[in-house]
């Protein structure tokens, strides 16, 4: 092994999903003291970001959009698995937990990721272009997701509270499915290039060539630390997840605000990538990463925790509070705004953040 070989193995890209794997393994089923919780805490976060790392080489491979729909997959993977895991263990209600980390889901990726990219793009190039063809597509599925799983259930009345009965979760179950399966064939088959980056005359950029792609080997080395470090995260934020209800707790939160934390986790790989793009005049880009993430949250994660609602324990509550309904609302209303121009300067980021911050300020203050 040359001395290259082993400067790029100790690379932290690769080595820090490594460690954090093997500190898995060492806690698993134990109860680890303050100072490993905080290292562990540490190799979590490094994972998620090396993430972001081995998708993006993913992604450059395999080009626009079907690059972006590689970290919206990867990030529903540990969504789902931190739903489960935590509602499987059964700490305190977690009927809500579900519908709390898909809504937080979805207002960070509308307001959140999309706010700051087009915020950052803007500010670097004064006017940012994308196609409205295909954003205001996407948004249409996103909106659609979010009413048949989150609003419906607020006005079903075949179970008391804010819970479909099981025929009305199956085809929710499914409708979203289909959705999103229809969505991902229209992206990546039907109307491949309404996703595709464009110059402020609408024609379609060719894909960046700052860099070469990387070869085969590069690629099949990032794919398989790429699922080492989504299995690290899940592994360690359920060894750290008691640490965060008590954190949570502590700061006299709401319960509810574990469903923020797990989404900003899971949204942190998008996010950065988005906003890298973004800063490249590759807004179109973060829209797909934005927006697909949203529809994957959705998409995938509710039939699979109607699936998983058989063996869970309690109800599950899906339908939103008024007030989340409201903001739901209004991120709708700014975002047919900001998509139907096909352009948008820096006010229209700092609209979409404003809308993020009353999200995290209700969020521990309802």
């Amino acid at each position: 092994m040359t001395a290259t070989t082993i400067r790029r193995w100790l690379h932290w890209t690769l080595s820090v999903p490594a460690v954090a794997v093997v500190l898995l393994a060492a806690t698993w089923g134990r109860d680890p003291g303050p100072v490993l919780l905080v290292i562990e805490g540490v190799f979590l976060i490094g994972s998620v970001l090396a993430a972001v790392h081995h998708a993006e080489v993913v992604a450059h491979k395999v080009g626009e959009p079907y690059g972006s729909l590689v970290l919206a997959v990867a990030v529903t993977v540990i969504e789902v698995a931190l739903i489960v895991t935590l509602m499987l263990s059964g700490k305190g209600d977690t009927s809500t937990l579900a519908r709390d980390t898909v809504f937080s889901a979805v207002m960070l990726t509308m307001n959140g990721i999309v706010g700051l990219s087009v915020l950052v793009g803007a500010r670097r190039h004064h006017l940012v272009v994308f196609n409205a063809e295909g954003t205001g597509s996407a948004l249409a599925t996103v909106v659609a997701l979010a009413g048949l799983t989150l609003v419906l259930p607020r006005f079903t009345t075949s179970e008391p509270g804010p819970v479909f009965s099981a025929s009305q979760l199956a085809f929710a179950a499914i409708a979203s499915l289909a959705l999103y399966g229809l969505f991902v064939f229209t992206q990546t088959v039907r109307h491949r290039d309404f996703f595709l980056p464009t110059t402020p005359d609408g024609d379609v950029l060719a894909e960046d060539q700052h860099a070469a792609p990387p070869t085969m080997a590069a690629t099949m080395t990032s794919l398989v630390v790429l699922i080492a470090a989504l299995v690290a995260v899940v592994g360690l934020t359920k060894i750290e997840s008691p640490a965060i209800e008590a954190g949570v707790a502590a700061l006299g939160f709401p319960q509810s605000f574990v469903g923020v934390v797990i989404a900003l986790l899971v949204l942190l790989p998008e996010s950065i990538a988005a906003v890298k793009a973004a800063s490249r005049n590759r807004l179109q880009t973060s829209l797909n990463l934005a927006y697909g993430s949203a529809m994957a949250s959705i998409g995938l994660t509710i039939p699979t925790i109607a699936i998983a609602s058989i063996w869970i324990p309690g109800p599950l509550a899906l339908g939103l509070e008024p007030v989340h309904m409201l903001l739901f609302g209004l991120s709708v209303v700014i975002a047919l705004l900001t998509v139907i121009p096909g352009r948008a300067k820096t006010l229209q980021g700092w609209v979409h953040l404003v809308l993020l911050a009353a999200f995290l300020f209700l969020s521990v203050r309802p």
